[in-house]
């Protein structure tokens, strides 16, 4: 249907189409409202009767006065520094570990990661290799791709190193080896810091000398068995050799037999069974970690023999941590002979000298002792592990 207006005159016709056209523009305005205009914008009509948006200032000027009120009140922004990235004064070190097998590994740890703290200046990797030589050599390539400072070794075995320490040489990445020693080339590695294990093995045998000698049994046929550590590190076969150098001096010591532990305290209690019933005759039981000789010492008792100062058995062990300071007090080793754990403070200090560019020995031994059941009570409270 077509609807026909007829307008009394032109001003009618105008005055009606302004109207018509007001409502249209208002009726729009209403919708832009609805959805998205500032409640400070508003709606002004032309001469012609349009209409436009525009703004009246206040929301301008009530920004202006809200950001004012932020800057007056708010707290200055505090920047979370990320020291290692921003300062670039860490030195960034990388600890391929042997494993936890001990207490006396524990202790190397916990030195270790004392020493390299981010507070003394250092960002510190630390891999725990579980007695796994090929995790071990992993986590040494790890390190030269994340392109460390410096890498730490302490190695599994003696050999089978050569190829990671090249890679290393060749990222101009010094290693230092720890603990163990390696048969790699000197050449591929800084320098090495450790115990002397030949020296400790002899240290048990001159200890072992003076014993009989006290006793008045230093003529007798002495049987003697040693509870090894693990197959191919560098201890196990520096106390053996060390051992075995003074034994061949006393043609009465009878080397009966020699098995491997481990250096576990699991491995020492079943070698130990082992020897009890191949054995009737045990003079000296001669155990290469401490670990080893708790295990040993559950077995004798299990079988109801004895052992210690006033034992059927003579202990020796080695390593020398509290626990076993603890059992010389109780009666069940005779002698410990020390192997140092604390060579974080140490290995810092060889980085430190390399970085200024100083020339550091090449082997380098801690600090170590020898200490008998008797006065293990009076050292145990100076004993730093």
């Amino acid at each position: 249907m077509i609807k026909v207006f007829v307008y009394s005159s032109l001003e009618e016709r105008e005055g009606i189409l302004m109207k018509k056209r007001i409502v249209a523009v208002l009726t729009g305005m209403m919708m832009v409202l609805m959805t998205g205009c500032g409640d400070s914008d508003m709606i002004v009509l032309t001469p012609k009767g349009d209409a436009r948006i525009e703004d009246d200032g206040s929301a301008k000027d009530a920004a202006a006065e809200n950001t004012q009120k932020k800057e007056e009140t708010q707290e200055p922004e505090t920047e979370t520094e990320n020291t290692e990235s921003s300062s670039g004064d860490l030195i960034h070190v990388g600890f391929a570990q042997v494993g936890s097998e001990s207490g006396w590994r524990l202790a190397q740890t916990q030195s270790m990661k004392g020493a390299f703290t981010e507070e003394n200046g250092y960002q510190f990797d630390f891999v725990d290799c579980n007695n796994d030589q090929k995790t071990q050599i992993e986590a040494l390539q790890k390190f030269v791709q994340d392109q460390v400072d410096y890498i730490i070794l302490d190695p599994i075995v003696e050999d089978g190193y050569e190829d990671v320490l090249k890679e290393a040489q060749t990222a101009n990445i010094p290693v230092i080896v720890v603990d163990r020693n390696i048969s790699a080339d000197e050449s591929l590695y800084a320098c090495w810091l450790g115990s002397d294990f030949t020296n400790e093995g002899k240290s048990a045998g001159d200890w072992l000398v003076e014993d009989l000698q006290k006793k008045g049994r230093d003529s007798e046929e002495i049987n003697i068995l040693t509870i090894l550590g693990s197959n191919g590190a560098s201890a196990t076969i520096g106390r053996t050799d060390g051992f075995e150098e003074v034994a061949k001096e006393h043609s009465n010591w009878k080397l009966l037999d020699k098995q491997s532990g481990n250096f576990t305290k699991d491995g020492g209690n079943a070698v130990m069974k082992a020897y009890l019933k191949q054995y009737d005759d045990i003079d000296v039981l001669v155990c290469q970690n401490d670990d080893e000789a708790f295990g040993a010492i559950e077995a004798i008792k299990e079988a109801g023999k004895t052992c210690g100062p006033n034992g059927d058995i003579i202990v020796i062990s080695f390593d020398a941590g509290g626990e076993a300071f603890q059992a010389m007090i109780d009666g069940d080793i005779n002698v410990d002979v020390e192997c140092n754990p604390l060579e974080g403070p140490a290995v810092s200090e060889l980085i430190k000298q390399l970085r200024n560019g100083e020339t550091v020995e090449k082997v380098q031994y801690m600090e170590e002792g020898v200490f008998p059941a008797e006065e293990a009570e009076a050292t145990l409270p100076n004993r730093a592990y």
